[in-house]
C-alpha cells in the first residue's frame, strides 16, 4: 500500500496559499519552497521509472491557477501534499502498510468493542483531500484529515477497548494512539495557554 506519515498544522494557512488572489511576500516565499518540493518529487518518481502524464510541478500550477484540466492523475495529490506539508510539522512516521483493507478489519473489531464509527481509522485515513482533486487513478497516494480538537476523543475511545482487541489489531491501534495521544496533549496545552492550536491532523500515504 505504501508508507504512511502523520503531521499536524494549520489547514487554514495551506488553503489560503492555494486560494489567494494576491499573495503576500511571505506566501510567495513559501510557494518557492513548495515548487522546489514538487520538482524534487518529479525527479524521484522519474528515477523510479514513473513518468506522470501531468507532472507534480505542472499539477501545482494548475491547482494554483484553478485550471485543472486532467480527469485524473496522482500528480495533483502529490502537489497538494507538498503545499500542505510546508504548513505542517510534528511529523510521525506510522510505518509501511501492505493494504488499505486492513484498516477496515481494524474498524470492524473496534466497532464491535464500542468505538463510534466517526472515529474509525479507515474513515479518518481515507477521508480524502481537503479540496476537490481529480482522482489519483490506480496509483498509491492518498490522504486523510482529522480535526485536532477531536484527538483526545479518539484516544479515549480506543484506549477504552484495547484489552478487548485481537493482539494484531491492538498493535495497529497502538501505533496510532502513540502519535494521536501526543497531538491531543499538545492541543490541550495550547488551549490552557490561550494559544491557537494546530487545527488539523493530516495523513499521507505514498
Amino acid at each position: 500500500m505504501g508508507h504512511l506519515v502523520m503531521s499536524t498544522g494549520s489547514m487554514r494557512e495551506a488553503m489560503r496559499l492555494l486560494t489567494a488572489v494576491e499573495r503576500t511576500p511571505e506566501q510567495e516565499r513559501t510557494l518557492t519552497t513548495v515548487r522546489e518540493k514538487c520538482r524534487t518529487v518529479d525527479g524521484r518518481l522519474h528515477s523510479q521509472g514513473v513518468d506522470l502524464e501531468v507532472s507534480v510541478a505542472q499539477a501545482l500550477e494548475e491547482l494554483l491557477d484553478g485550471t485543472v484540466g486532467a480527469e485524473q492523475g496522482p500528480g495533483y495529490h502529490y502537489a497538494l501534499q507538498a503545499l500542505i506539508s510546508v504548513h505542517f510539522s510534528d511529523t510521525h512516521d506510522l510505518g509501511d502498510w501492505r493494504r488499505r483493507s486492513w484498516f477496515r478489519t481494524v474498524d470492524e473489531e473496534v466497532s464491535r468493542a464500542g468505538v463510534p464509527a466517526r472515529l474509525a481509522l479507515s474513515r479518518i485515513l481515507m477521508s480524502g483531500p481537503p479540496v476537490r482533486l481529480p482522482p489519483a487513478g490506480d496509483s498509491t497516494p492518498w490522504m486523510g484529515t482529522f480535526p485536532t480538537e477531536l484527538a483526545a476523543e479518539f484516544v479515549a475511545a480506543h484506549e477504552a477497548v484495547l484489552d478487548r482487541l485481537d493482539p494484531e489489531v491492538r498493535e495497529t491501534v497502538e501505533v496510532f494512539l502513540k502519535a494521536i495521544r501526543f497531538e491531543a496533549e499538545e492541543w490541550a496545552t495550547a488551549r490552557e495557554d490561550g494559544r491557537p492550536g494546530q487545527d488539523t491532523i493530516f495523513f499521507w500515504c505514498a
